[in-house]
């Protein structure tokens, strides 16, 4: 009896370890070819600026499905910005887009290095320093910025530093020639003040050697030449360089469309 028992629960073994087999191996095949997880998306606005300006790309890249993170960038030092930056990286569980508009540009690069779940670096009229250089160089080495002659007179602060804001009748020409007057208006009175010291900052790091990036920018940017961007997206081997024209320095603004497509195909690349 012992004997026939074995027998019989046997071939009933065998038969459930291949039902178990049966059921794993479509679940391990639509495992794979489940697609995967969207990036989040992270980002950082430049000086001049506020997390507002990305407001048209993020409505356009929630349409499509994607976590959008507006970075609260200090804009008092780029080491510093970056830090902070590096720390809510860290926090996002899955893959990263970082996404730095002009002088957030250098934060992104910083940021960005030694952090594994970073997968792509986006330019949105921005600096892309290689290290040692900082934005002030960078956008003088090239004709056609008018920066200078936009800004206020430096507002002193307590630790001996140098606020700079743009001067706010001159903000729609100089920053958003092609958005509307009374928006320019209003960005003008809300802008972020740079540090004087942040953009003389010397990059430490240039994250863009080791992962993609994607570069997108105006033809009429008068705060970086264009000249300068075009050097910097070719030194960095840009997957793809989107000039956008007659574009203001706040492209994302003015064409967020165009600047939400190009982030959605650094997110999308493998």
């Amino acid at each position: 009896m012992k004997f026939l028992s074995q027998r019989l629960i046997n071939p009933l073994a065998g038969w459930l370890v291949l039902g178990a087999l049966a059921l794993a191996m479509p679940l391990a095949a639509s495992a794979r070819n489940a697609p995967a997880p969207k990036p989040t998306v992270v980002l950082v606005h430049g000086a001049f600026a506020d997390s507002s300006s990305w407001n048209g790309v993020i409505k356009r890249l929630h349409d499509k499905g994607y976590t959008v993170i507006a970075a609260a960038n200090e804009l008092r030092s780029v080491n510093g910005d970056a830090v902070a930056v590096t720390s809510l990286v860290k926090s996002i569980h899955g893959p990263v887009v970082l996404v730095g508009h002009s002088y957030g540009g250098p934060v992104i690069s910083v940021a960005a290095t030694g952090q594994d779940n970073v997968k792509a670096l986006v330019y949105v009229a921005a600096f892309a320093p290689e290290v040692g250089e900082n934005a002030a160089e960078l956008s003088g080495r090239f004709p056609g910025s008018s920066l200078g002659s936009a800004l206020a007179p430096p507002v002193e602060l307590a630790d001996g530093g140098k606020d700079l804001y743009i001067e706010q009748d001159k903000f729609h020409a100089q920053f958003a020639a092609d958005v509307p007057a009374a928006q320019a208006s209003l960005m003008a009175v809300g802008q972020r003040p740079v540090t004087d010291a942040a953009l003389h900052e010397a990059s430490t790091s240039a994250a863009w050697k080791s992962i993609p990036s994607w570069f997108i920018y105006g033809s009429a940017d008068l705060n970086i030449p264009p000249a300068a961007q075009a050097f910097m997206a070719k030194r960095a081997h840009s997957r793809k360089t989107v000039v956008i024209k007659g574009a203001s320095h706040v492209v994302m603004v003015s064409h967020p469309a165009e600047v939400a497509a190009l982030i959605e195909q650094a997110a999308q690349a493998r």
